[in-house]
């Protein structure tokens, strides 16, 4: 049986599937329409997007202002420590954010409906991402959130004296007051 588990933002819920294991491996459903469906998560899966990231580095925080993407992230390799934001100026839990440590070893997943921008940590040698995606990515409609944002102060499992591997795109992002947000 597939445990979902709302966080402290309720809309973003950790998903914990049920895995088969014996001498041989494992096996897991990570996703079946049906069975998300009757936990509230109903959205269509239009896009696979698959990322691998060497030790320290952090990646984000995204969003994309039109064709705003609802994510579904699961680690087949490694361990992240996976965040979103919620950017929805209605929401009773706007400009705050959740954690998640996301591994192989735990299997958890993290659905992230749209209107939240999402980014994640990389905390072992190398960590593989996948994540399904409710709509297709869109270049122009793409922005970046500073994931050291002092507004958001996300507790980002960091280790003194690491300095993040990041993007150029990541380290120009802007501030959270200055962020496109949704209705």
């Amino acid at each position: 049986m597939i445990h979902f588990s709302p966080t402290e933002i309720p809309d973003v819920i950790t998903i914990q599937p049920r895995v088969f294991e014996d001498h041989r491996g494992f096996f897991i459903e990570t996703y079946q329409k049906e069975v998300f469906a009757q936990a509230g998560i109903y959205q269509t899966f239009v896009q696979d997007n698959h990322s691998s990231s060497t030790r320290w580095t952090l990646r984000g925080l995204h969003y994309q202002v039109a064709h705003t993407q609802g994510k579904l992230v699961r680690v087949v390799i490694g361990e992240i420590f996976d965040v979103a934001v919620d950017l929805r100026k209605s929401s009773p839990y706007f400009g705050k954010w959740v954690g998640a440590y996301l591994s192989e070893i735990n299997k958890v997943q993290i659905w992230i409906p749209p209107g939240f921008a999402h980014g994640f940590f990389t905390l072992s040698d190398r960590a593989d991402v996948v994540y399904k995606t409710t709509d297709f990515f869109d270049p122009l409609s793409e922005r970046t959130i500073r994931w050291d944002d002092p507004t958001l102060g996300i507790d980002w499992p960091i280790p003194a004296g690491i300095q993040p591997l990041t993007s150029e795109k990541d380290n120009s992002g802007g501030l959270f007051k200055e962020t496109e947000v949704f209705e």
